[in-house]
């Protein structure tokens, strides 16, 4: 992730309102936890964000490991969860160092388009050590070549209408046209057909298939399942 973008996430303040913060970490660790494979499961989420809801995963889970790049939002989590036994805050280089085979189940959400392909190739090999031979990967919210940006908006909206912020999110979406995220985002991000997600997986050691949902609320983008070869 470049710096400018790790600036803009650094923020805390992307969001439509408190509202849509709650709704939008509240289905994503409820997403999550239907990936569980068992109680005892150990839990990497990597690029979490602020992960208001991470405690649902974890009490569903053995141990949830927290990554996150951006300094003031690690920091934001891990003062929030100090005191839940079941939760842990990493920088990314602390992941590195985690022993292989170590884990249950990682996700990656919403963070590939940030990344160049051949930074998301080094961290599927990452990931691809640090998983038990019976673990699973989940990349998620990876946003397609055919995806336009006014899906992402639509799907906000619809959020909105759903959840009691509608009006708010008219007003987000012009102060978002007018931030640093329309600027970041004019620059490219990196998209994957299923087809090119699923051949970089394997070239990292995984088998992989889409499916057929995806985390979070936008059905506009796709979740990819890998399993180690």
């Amino acid at each position: 992730m470049t710096s400018a973008w790790l600036a803009f996430w650094d923020t805390l303040n992307w969001h439509v309102n408190a509202r849509h913060k709650d709704v939008h970490y509240r289905r994503i660790a409820q997403d999550i936890a239907r990936y569980l494979p068992s109680p005892t499961a150990h839990v990497l989420d990597y690029g979490s964000g602020e992960a208001l809801h991470a405690d649902l995963v974890a009490t569903a889970a053995g141990e949830v490991l927290l990554c996150e790049s951006a300094p003031r939002v690690r920091a934001s989590i891990a003062t929030r969860f100090a005191d839940n036994p079941k939760l842990r805050v990493l920088a990314p280089e602390q992941v590195e160092r985690l022993p292989q085979q170590s884990l249950d189940l990682i996700l990656i959400h919403s963070v590939t388009q940030y990344l160049t392909r051949d930074e998301a190739g080094a961290l599927f090999a990452l990931f691809h050590r640090l998983l038990k031979r019976s673990g699973m990967l989940v990349v998620s919210d990876v946003i397609t070549p055919a995806v336009p940006a006014i899906s992402d908006a639509l799907a906000l909206l619809r959020l909105g209408a759903a959840n009691g912020f509608l009006i708010a999110t008219f007003g987000s979406l012009v102060r978002i046209r007018l931030s640093d995220y329309w600027r970041l985002r004019t620059l490219g991000l990196t998209r994957y057909d299923e087809a090119a997600m699923i051949e970089k997986l394997a070239a990292a050691g995984f088998f992989a298939r889409r499916a057929n949902e995806n985390i979070g609320y936008n059905q506009a983008r796709m979740t990819v399942v890998g399993r180690p070869r």
